[in-house]
């Protein structure tokens, strides 16, 4: 074999490994390193989407000062929704699936399926 044969598959063989850490290496360690941030901003996001609904529901009822200012309060709370989906978009550019956060933000409700209980046994409107 030639000397520009063997510099070609030289070639071809870093191409193929770096295109193999891109593809699943680099996703896999980002997640890793990633998770727990990742899982706490959903978690976190969730739970002030939902006090951001109850809040305006009570200002549609009762649409008192002080109804207005926990509204207020709870749209500020919305920033750790927007800190979620930049982590997200983030993780998705080192080629971190879709699917692969779904899996992450299943694991963190699971995890804390009964503080969400406890939540909303304390927190739940009963007829």
């Amino acid at each position: 074999m030639s000397k520009v044969g063997r510099i070609v598959n030289v070639i071809a063989v870093a191409l193929v490994v770096a295109y193999g850490i891109a593809e699943y290496i680099v996703p896999r360690v980002v997640l890793a390193v990633h998770k727990d941030e990742y899982q706490a901003l959903m978690f976190q996001c969730d739970h002030v989407m939902r006090e951001h609904f109850i809040a305006k529901q009570h200002v549609l009822v009762d649409p008192s000062d002080m109804a207005i200012k926990n509204l207020t309060t709870s749209e500020v709370g919305l920033l750790t929704c927007h800190d979620y989906d930049k982590l997200r978009k983030k993780l998705q550019s080192f080629g971190v699936s879709a699917p692969q956060l779904s899996m992450v933000g299943l694991e963190v409700m699971e995890e804390k399926l009964t503080d969400v209980r406890r939540f909303v046994e304390t927190h739940e409107i009963r007829y």
